[in-house]
């Protein structure tokens, strides 16, 4: 045996008939399509060639920059515009604060004048009422003086001082009544100023001792009836029917009556031609 005989051979393997009997069909099928082809083509026919031209862009890019270069220039000029409208807004800020803060202050400066004025006017007619109240207090002492040396006199004189003593308790009656010119009148209120119309009466013929009702009905029958065209100083005047009157007064002489009248006037002097009386009573 030989000693190469179990080396493989490297020789490639012959192909096999049939094999290469196909590859050479398929071959000259295919050099005969080709041939085919270019017989039924144009004999002398140009290679065809085309040239694609590229667009030219620089127009383009150059109206998109200056485009570009406007909406630039716009931002900016909004912006700057903004700007001047924020500092505007802000300096009209600042002068509706600035004249905010100087309307505050001018208002509190005119209230505190407009307190102070108050108070000083408060003030002159507290002294101006506390200097009246001592004046009528001093005329009151007086008249409450006079009234107790009429008294004295009279109990001392004859027959015919009683008369006198009369018209000193008249006169007392009316100067009491004159004293409180000015008061106020209030409905229940019975001194020393302020009153309404049967208070007065009742304060009034107290300062000579005589007790009268304190309301207006009662008043109007306490002394004896009197005609209207035969009235003396100190009758006391009624308005309404004697026993259901509503209001009175005290007849001072010459066609006029002290009273207090409504709360418009406090006590006044009046006409009786003004407020004709209904009747009239005498109790001095």
């Amino acid at each position: 045996m030989s000693q190469t005989a179990h080396i493989p051979s490297h020789r490639k393997p012959r192909r096999s008939a049939s094999k290469l009997s196909l590859r050479a069909g398929v071959a000259g099928g295919v050099l005969s399509t080709f041939a085919v082809a270019g017989a039924a083509g144009p004999a002398n026919a140009d290679p065809v060639t085309e040239t694609i031209e590229m667009p030219t862009i620089t127009a383009d890019l150059s109206v998109a920059a200056a485009q570009a270069a406007a909406a630039t220039q716009q931002v900016a000029v909004d912006l700057e515009l903004q700007a001047q409208q924020n500092e505007l807004r802000a300096q009209e800020d600042a002068a509706a604060e600035k004249a905010a803060k100087a309307a505050k202050k001018a208002k509190e400066e005119a209230d505190r004048k407009a307190e102070a004025t108050a108070k000083e006017e408060a003030r002159k007619r507290a002294e101006a009422e506390a200097e009246e109240r001592a004046s009528r207090t001093a005329e009151r002492t007086s008249l409450s003086s006079y009234s107790a040396s009429s008294g004295s006199s009279a109990s001392a004189g004859s027959s015919g001082s009683s008369s006198q003593q009369a018209t000193g308790s008249v006169a007392t009656v009316i100067s009491f009544l004159k004293a409180q010119l000015g008061d106020a009148y209030i409905m229940g209120a019975t001194g020393p100023n302020a009153w309404d119309c049967s208070s007065l009466v009742q304060a009034a013929f107290r300062q000579v001792g005589v007790e009268l009702p304190r309301v207006s009905q009662a008043q109007s029958t306490a002394g004896t009836q009197v005609s209207l065209s035969n009235l003396q100083v100190g009758d006391i005047l009624y308005w309404g029917a004697a026993g259901s009157a509503y209001h009175t007064g005290v007849y001072i002489g010459n066609g006029q009556y002290l009273d207090a009248a409504n709360p418009g006037k406090g006590v006044v002097i009046q006409d009786l031609s003004g407020y004709p009386a209904t009747g009239a009573v005498r109790v001095l």
